[in-house]
């Protein structure tokens, strides 16, 4: 199955920034149909079923399917599954967006703790600047140097702050900043 969870360390941290910049890149430069599953949010109007129907049929449809999920990986979408439980059941190698912001370095350690504890694999981190910030505030946000010492993965790139996401070259060079070999298949 060649699928991808763009999960976070919480709600509003850029999933939907990296998944929009992500799709762009693939439409602009890979031949491989791509599908789109976002957010995952189940209850009982959506139960769980549902979702996985819906993620099946994106699979056989499609040669690579992004996941978007809903809050972050410990967030609850049943009574009894988080997105890092679905992250594993489902066999969705993971990409963790962290804001650039105070406390970030926090969030990303608590949220890759859960998902080693979860058996997720974690394939990296991904900074988004959630509002525009100086190189210094980032570096004392989210130092990728401790990110990386603290959680033992890699952080693939840093997203700026991005006002407007209707500009599909802005999002295409965006995701081309990123470590694209290891968050999509090549």
């Amino acid at each position: 199955m060649n699928a991808l969870l763009i999960a976070g360390t919480d709600t509003g941290v850029g999933k939907t920034v990296l998944m929009t910049a992500l799709t762009a890149y693939w439409q602009r430069y890979r031949a491989m149909s791509l599908g789109l599953l976002a957010p995952i949010q189940c209850g009982l109007d959506n139960p769980l079923e549902k979702t996985w129907q819906q993620f099946e049929r994106l699979s056989q449809q499609h040669e690579f399917v992004l996941v978007e999920s809903l809050g972050g990986l410990g967030e609850p979408i049943t009574p009894e599954t988080t997105v890092a439980d679905l992250a594993w059941d489902w066999r969705l190698p993971t990409i963790l967006v962290v804001p650039v912001q105070p406390g970030a370095i926090a969030q990303a350690v608590a949220n890759v703790a859960l998902a080693h504890q979860c058996r997720v694999h974690l394939k990296g981190i991904v900074l988004n600047c959630v509002r525009s910030c100086h190189v210094q505030e980032r570096e004392e946000w989210a130092s990728i140097d401790l990110l990386q010492s603290l959680t033992q993965k890699p952080v693939l790139g840093c997203i700026p702050h991005l006002a407007d996401l209707s500009d599909r070259t802005k999002l295409v060079q965006v995701a081309s900043n990123l470590d694209l070999e290891r968050i999509i298949p090549i």
